[in-house]
């Protein structure tokens, strides 16, 4: 399958239906933009990021956009937010494998993993 990502929002306890992502591949401290997409219902993008005849061994990076996603629901933040983006930089070493990479987002904390 490639590459895919996952976000669930631990506040509200539910996928982050309509989070603004960024994916770019990176290099040392040089980054390029690839894609920006919005997360859907079941807080994921509508189609693999890459799949495995078009994802590259080499480093990436996702930016999520915790506090616009937290704005727009409503929920009162601090300014400046404790979490404005979270950026996410990962490396992927063989082609023929799936990298999922969840996120899992409060306005106050996150973590991640490698998924399956």
């Amino acid at each position: 399958m490639g590459l895919s990502t996952h976000v669930l929002d631990t506040m509200h306890g539910g996928p982050a239906a309509g989070m603004e992502v960024a994916l770019f591949t990176t290099r040392g401290d040089e980054a390029t933009l690839v894609k920006r997409f919005t997360l859907n219902a079941d807080g994921r993008s509508d189609a693999p990021l890459y799949d495995n005849h078009t994802i590259k061994v080499g480093t990436y990076r996702l930016v999520f956009d915790v506090a616009g996603y937290f704005g727009k629901l409503g929920v009162t933040l601090p300014e400046p937010n404790f979490l404005g983006k979270v950026s996410l930089d990962f490396g992927v070493a063989r082609t023929d494998q799936h990298y999922h990479v969840p996120l899992l987002v409060s306005p106050w904390s996150y973590s991640t993993y490698r998924g399956s």
